[in-house]
């Protein structure tokens, strides 16, 4: 009975942990994917929802179509995500029964991002586009005999957003557009359970799909400088998953869902054309993490299996960037911004060990000719030194405390190719 129990509760939190985590990927730092083109990673997106460079414009401000030349374009892009996640013990302490295990090594696993978008003339003053992309992601995996194995081993996290949308030009110095998105999600995450007499395994995967919108204004106030507005709503999932255990307790197989609704956000951003060689973004985003303050995962009997705390709070991201055009040819980017995190320093865990991050961009743009253009960036992310002391007792007083320290950073690289015809 002591096992069944054990295995139950352990588990339980692995399911809190698997859904939570998906949870936390959108729109905000915390492994969140801002990368939907790479034509903005040269300038930090700075200033995205006010740059509409190509049909990328889309996830960023779909008002944005209104600026793009007559006819059609396609933008096919790709970015690789690396984030280096490396721990250092301070003072963990042993599940009961167990080694202690290594450091985990570096669990940061390369992402391979990419994102498709086109648009076209659908009326006058009116464009029609669609884009797809991968609003979220996430993989993160340690050494299985860590010390931190009873709180997380693999986290792996996707997704696909279908995003079709309009805009209408309604003056010279005015445009609006509206989006629709579809959106699936996909987890899997596992862990250690400690059955006293031996070390278990819990696998948890989970997905589902839902709708959310996104919309968005453009305005001329000047001749030089360009105002966006976007905004993109919160979206309601009723994630599914299942819960399978290896270990000796195959009663705490089951299915299990979690009501979860991931933050809306909005952004303010310029462009303001300085002279014919200098253009300078800059952009404030608001996202409304402050929504989440616990994961409930529930059996389909009904009965609760776990209530973990999370209590996010609002985050902030101010970018700034800059554009110098060579010539009719080339063009480089910079772009500097700061990123804050969700997750409070209380309730950080092994599977989200996030911090505010800093972010330091380069790239540029190659017009191979007057109907298509190359771009390319890179961008190196420094996250704050994060600290963590995650005990999971008194719900699993058998699992031990990992305490320490994480050095984190991220680097990406992005290509993107778009074409008008």
């Amino acid at each position: 009975m002591m096992r069944t129990t054990l295995g139950k509760t352990a588990l339980s939190l692995a399911v809190a942990g698997a859904l939570g985590a998906a949870a936390s990927q959108a729109h905000a730092s915390a492994f969140a994917l801002i990368e939907q083109n790479a034509s903005g990673l040269g300038n930090s997106y700075a200033g995205a929802a006010a740059a509409a460079e190509d049909a990328s414009t889309i996830f960023y401000n779909p008002a944005g179509m209104s600026l793009l030349p007559a006819g059609k374009q396609v933008v096919f892009g790709v970015n690789l995500i690396k984030p280096s996640i490396n721990f250092s013990n301070s003072a963990s302490v042993a599940a009961t029964g167990r080694p202690l295990g290594g450091t985990g090594g570096d669990a940061g696993s390369l992402a391979v991002v990419p994102d498709f978008y086109f648009a076209m003339d659908l009326a006058k003053d009116w464009k029609f586009g669609i884009g797809v992309g991968a609003p979220f992601g996430l993989k993160t995996e340690y050494d299985q005999s860590w010390m931190g194995r009873f709180q997380a081993i693999k986290s792996e996290i996707s997704t696909i957003n279908v995003n079709p949308s309009v805009s209408y030009k309604l003056s010279e110095t005015a445009s609006f557009g509206f989006g629709v998105n579809y959106q699936r999600v996909d987890a899997e995450l596992t862990n250690a359970v400690n059955l006293v007499a031996a070390e278990g395994f819990a696998d948890v995967k989970g997905n589902d799909t839902a709708w959310g919108y996104n919309l968005g204004a453009m305005f001329q106030l000047a001749p030089d400088t360009r105002l966006g507005l976007s905004y993109r709503s919160s979206i309601q999932y009723h994630i599914a998953g299942t819960a399978t255990f290896s270990g000796g307790v195959p009663a705490a197989n089951g299915n299990v869902t979690l009501d979860l609704e991931v933050p809306d956000s909005a952004s303010v951003a310029l462009q303001h054309q300085l002279n014919p060689k200098w253009s300078l973004l800059g952009d404030v985003t608001w996202t409304g993490w402050s929504k989440i303050k616990n994961l409930t995962v529930v059996r389909d009997t009904g009965a609760t299996l776990s209530n973990t705390p999370e209590n996010f709070r609002d985050t902030w991201r101010i970018g700034v960037g800059a554009t110098y055009r060579y010539n009719d040819t080339w063009s480089s980017k910079a772009g500097l911004a700061y990123d804050q995190t969700p997750v409070n320093d209380t309730d950080r865990t092994a599977r989200l060990p996030d911090n505010d991050r800093t972010w330091l961009s380069v790239g540029g743009q190659y017009r191979m000719s007057k109907d298509s253009t190359l771009d390319f960036g890179y961008a190196h992310l420094f996250v704050r030194s994060t600290t963590i002391n995650q005990n999971p007792s008194p719900n699993v007083p058998t699992a031990g405390t990992l305490n320490g320290t994480y050095k984190n950073s991220v680097v990406i690289l992005g290509v993107q190719f778009a074409y008008r015809f």
